[in-house]
């Protein structure tokens, strides 16, 4: 279930994983102003809000017990629902008084059909929204906004963690998490976005092809999987030309080969991934930036 679906955010951890995750984004960030930065939180928080409220207004604290969660697990996901609602509150805020127009909730699509699958999504939304805070820290000006995104950044990780165990999924499953920045973020965030009003600012993003799992069943280091390129075909330029997969980490991204197969590739994953990771295919092997990549990225969560 865990595998279906996707999510969202920006931020700052501690400096020593900003540091890392600053040299793998110096070339591939799109560079945002403060205030597209503010916006484009506010953006995934709108999301974030939105699911948690619909969500909660959809299944009951009945719903939740006979799927198996405990009354004091629904009372925390209505904290946490309060949580982002408090988050919309304060970049609105921000924003206004920094004299920018702030973008609106939009509509949108979620793919929740009962309690598990609901929590099952939160968990994967939770997860981006840590990686897109990360990826996008290194680009804040302002001293006063990168507290506020780190302060932010840190609730957003607690969720994750909750929510992951009680998943039975490790909820602190590596020493550092994975950066994403802006595009891949947006990547993951458009399917779930069905139509924005105007006249919500537009951001300098775009979406890089759709990249999926295939693979069912847990995912293990040194596992094969296969990722498919729903709706179209993904092939090199010419044939001295290879594609190539990489795995998104802190300390900079792990090629892999990737061979391709009917609908897609298959590739196996390397030793240093754990938890929710991403992966995006590539025309090298020594760099990922916003002008390499052909799709992705894909969610894929790696149990050891």
């Amino acid at each position: 279930m865990m595998k279906a679906y996707i999510g969202i955010i920006v931020g700052l951890t501690t400096s020593s994983v900003t540091a890392l995750a600053v040299e793998r984004l110096n070339e591939r960030a799109v560079k945002l102003t403060d205030g597209e930065i503010l916006n484009y939180a506010l953006t995934l928080e709108h999301l974030e809000d939105k699911f948690y409220r619909e969500g909660l207004g959809n299944y009951t604290r009945t719903d939740f017990l006979r799927a198996g969660f405990s009354d004091s697990y629904y009372n925390n996901l209505k904290d946490i629902s309060s949580d982002e609602t408090e988050h919309v509150k304060f970049l609105t805020s921000a924003l206004k008084t920094a004299g920018v127009t702030p973008v609106s909730e939009c509509t949108y699509d979620f793919p929740s059909t009962d309690p598990r699958s609901f929590v099952a999504l939160s968990s994967v939304l939770e997860g981006v929204g840590v990686s897109a805070y990360l990826g996008i820290a290194a680009d804040i000006i302002d001293s006063a906004y990168l507290t506020a995104a780190g302060s932010i950044l840190s609730t957003e990780a607690r969720h994750s963690a909750y929510i992951r165990d009680a998943l039975s999924q490790r909820p602190f499953p590596a020493p550092f998490d994975a950066p994403l920045d802006p595009n891949e973020v947006n990547t993951l965030a458009s399917p779930f976005i069905v139509s924005c009003p105007p006249p919500s600012p537009s951001l300098p993003l775009k979406s890089f092809p759709k990249l999926a799992l295939a693979t069912p069943g847990n995912v293990f280091t040194g596992g094969t999987i296969t990722l498919k390129t729903p709706g179209y075909t993904l092939k090199p330029k010419n044939e001295s030309n290879t594609l190539h997969g990489a795995f998104i980490t802190a300390t900079g991204p792990i090629f892999v080969n990737v061979v391709p197969v009917e609908g897609g590739f298959t590739t196996k994953v390397p030793g240093g991934i754990a938890g929710q990771n991403y992966i995006v295919l590539t025309r090298f092997n020594n760099s990922v930036t916003d002008d390499t990549v052909l799709a992705g990225p894909a969610i894929i969560e790696v149990t050891n």
